[in-house]
C-alpha cells in the first residue's frame, strides 16, 4: 500500500513538472506543430531534473540488492517497469508526438539490437566448454585476464567476457577468495581490452561509422599497454597474497592437495564449432558498417537496412548455436538463460529513463549540461568528461558527444570527412582522449557497459557473492581512478 501511494505521488509531482515545463516553454504546441519536420530539439528543452527516474533507476538496481535482496530478486522486472512508466507517461503527456518518437527510436535502434547482440553473444559463447583441471593460481589467473584483454578488442569486450568469465570461474572454484578475481575481470576483459578496434566497443565502432578508420585505434596500444600491464601487475601481486594466505588454512591445503592429484587431467575444449558462429556474429557487426542497404520506415523511425541485416544473422547464428550444441555442454558449461533474462528487464528500464539524460548531452551547449560542455577544451578534460559519464550513461552516444564538440571547437565549418581526417592527424591526442575515456571509464560502474552486469550475473549465478553496485566502486574509486590519473598525466 506503501509503495503504491509513493509511486502515485511521484507520478503525480513528475506529470506536473513536466506539463509545468512543457507548457512554459511550448513544448506541447511546438511538439504538434514540428512533428512533420522531424520534431523538436527535446534536449534544449529538457531540465536537469527531467533525469530523475534515471537517478531512480540506478539507486534500485544499487539499493534494492543490499537491503532487500528476496524482494528484489522476485520483481526486479517490477521495478524496472516501474521508473519506466514513471518517466514515460508525463514525458509524453508534456512533448507528445517528440517524446513519442525518441521512446521508439531508442527501443528500435539501440535497445533492440544492443539485446540481440548480447543474446547471440551469449548463446553461441555458452556452448564452447574448457574440460580439464585448472587450479585458479595467481600465474594461471593473471594469463586468463591477459588473454581476455588481448581478445577483447577482435570479438568485443562482450564477446571476451561471455567466452572466457566460466572457465575462469571454474578455475577458482576451490578459491576462498574469488571476487577481486570478478572484478578485475570486469576492469580489463570486459572494458579496457576492448580500445584497439572499433569492433572492442560500441563507441568506436560509432567513430568508425562516421570515418574514423578501424586500424586507427591501434594508436591507443600505448595507453592501453601501460594500463593493463600496471593493472596485471597489481592483481597478481593482490592474488598471490591472498591465494598465500588461503594455502594457510587446513580446508585449502586439502582442496590444493585434492587439485594436485588431478592436475595431469587434459585441457580440452568442446563445441569448437561454436567459433565459427562467434566469427559470424563479428562478421555481421563489421558488415552492418560497410554496407548500406536501404532503409526501412517503422512507426517514424528509420531503420537502416544494413542493422536488420546483422541483427537477423545474429539471431541466426544463436540459433544454430542451440541447435547444433549438444544439451549435455550447455548443462556441463551451466548454462542458463537467468543472466540474460536479468539483463533484458533491467536495461529495457535503463534504455528508457536515460532519454532524457542523453537527450540533454546531445544538446550539447544549449541544453542543461552546458555547464560541462563548455569547461571542456584541453585533450585531459575530453579524457575525464567523457570517461565520467560514460561510467553512468550509454559509452556510445557519450563519446559521439564529445566527438562533435571536438570537431565543432578545433575544425569550426569544416566538412566532417574532412575534419575527421584531421582530428585523427593534426589532433589525434584529443580523438585518442576521447575513445580512451569512454571505453576505459566504463570500467567504473556495473552499468558502464554491458558485460559488466553480465558477468556479475553469472559470477552470482554461480555461488559468488559479488559486491553491491556501491561496492563494486569502492575497487573502482580506489583502483582505477589513481590509475586513470596516471594515464591522463603521461599521455593527456
Amino acid at each position: 500500500m506503501r509503495i503504491s501511494v509513493f509511486a502515485a505521488g511521484l507520478l503525480a509531482i513528475l506529470c506536473g513538472l513536466f506539463l509545468l515545463d512543457g507548457a512554459s516553454a511550448g513544448a506541447l504546441l511546438l511538439a504538434e506543430e514540428e512533428a512533420a519536420h522531424g520534431g523538436i530539439d527535446l534536449g534544449a528543452m529538457l531540465p536537469l531534473w527531467s533525469v530523475i527516474p534515471f537517478a531512480g533507476m540506478l539507486l534500485s538496481i544499487a539499493l534494492f540488492p543490499l537491503f532487500a535482496p528476496g524482494f528484489w530478486h522476485h520483481h526486479y522486472p517490477k521495478v524496472s517497469a516501474f521508473w519506466s512508466l514513471i518517466l514515460a507517461i508525463p514525458f509524453v503527456a508534456a512533448y507528445g508526438h517528440a517524446a513519442w518518437h525518441e521512446i521508439l527510436h531508442i527501443y528500435l535502434v539501440d535497445y533492440i539490437p544492443f539485446i540481440i547482440l548480447l543474446w547471440g553473444l551469449f548463446t553461441v559463447s555458452g556452448g564452447l566448454l574448457v574440460r580439464g583441471k585448472l587450479k585458479g593460481t595467481p600465474v594461471v589467473n593473471t594469463v586468463f585476464l591477459l588473454i581476455g584483454t588481448i581478445l577483447a578488442s577482435w570479438v568485443g569486450t562482450t564477446g571476451a567476457s561471455m567466452l572466457l568469465i566460466r572457465p575462469v570461474i571454474r578455475s577458482n572454484k576451490d578459491r576462498q577468495s574469488k571476487v577481486h578475481i570478478i572484478v578485475f575481470f570486469i576492469f580489463l576483459v570486459a572494458n579496457i581490452g576492448g580500445c584497439l578496434t572499433p569492433l572492442g566497443d560500441p563507441p568506436l565502432f560509432l567513430g568508425f561509422l562516421h570515418g574514423v578508420s578501424f586500424f586507427w585505434t591501434m594508436q591507443l596500444l600505448p595507453t592501453m599497454s601501460f594500463l593493463a600491464v600496471l593493472l596485471l601487475v597489481v592483481f597478481f601481486l593482490f592474488d598471490l597474497i591472498l591465494y598465500k594466505r588461503e594455502q594457510k588454512s587446513a580446508s585449502t591445503v586439502q582442496s590444493a592437495a585434492e587439485a594436485g592429484a588431478e592436475k595431469h587431467e587434459k585441457i580440452s575444449v568442446v563445441g569448437l564449432y561454436n567459433i565459427i558462429f562467434l566469427l559470424g556474429i563479428m562478421g555481421s557487426v563489421l558488415m552492418s558498417g560497410i554496407l548500406d542497404l536501404a532503409s526501412l520506415n517503422i512507426g517514424g523511425i528509420e531503420v537502416e537496412g544494413q542493422n536488420l541485416l546483422r541483427d537477423v544473422l545474429i539471431l541466426l547464428m544463436g540459433f544454430l548455436s542451440w541447435h547444433f550444441t549438444p544439451r549435455e555442454i550447455r548443462q556441463e558449461n551451466e548454462f542458463t538463460w537467468f543472466p540474460i533474462i536479468e539483463v533484458a528487464y533491467l536495461f529495457a528500464g535503463i534504455f528508457m529513463t536515460i532519454i532524457p539524460a542523453l537527450e540533454i548531452l546531445k544538446a550539447g551547449e544549449h541544453g542543461a549540461l552546458a555547464f560541462l560542455i563548455k569547461t571542456v577544451s584541453e585533450p585531459v578534460h575530453y579524457f575525464w568528461a567523457t570517461g565520467a559519464l560514460s561510467s553512468f550513461l550509454d559509452n556510445a552516444p557519450t563519446y559521439l558527444t564529445f566527438f562533435n564538440s571536438a570537431l565543432g571547437q578545433l575544425l569550426p565549418g569544416v566538412p566532417e570527412a574532412t575534419a575527421v581526417q584531421d582530428l585523427m592527424t593534426t589532433h589525434k591526442v584529443y580523438l585518442e582522449a576521447i575513445s580512451a575515456g569512454a571505453v576505459f571509464m566504463g570500467a567504473n560502474t556495473y552499468i558502464g557497459n554491458a558485460p559488466n552486469f553480465m558477468v556479475r550475473s553469472i559470477a552470482e549465478e554461480s555461488g559468488i557473492k559479488m559486491p553491491s553496485f556501491f561496492g563494486y566502486m569502492v575497487y573502482s574509486i580506489f583502483i582505477l581512478i589513481p590509475m586513470f590519473t596516471l594515464v591522463s598525466l603521461i599521455f593527456f
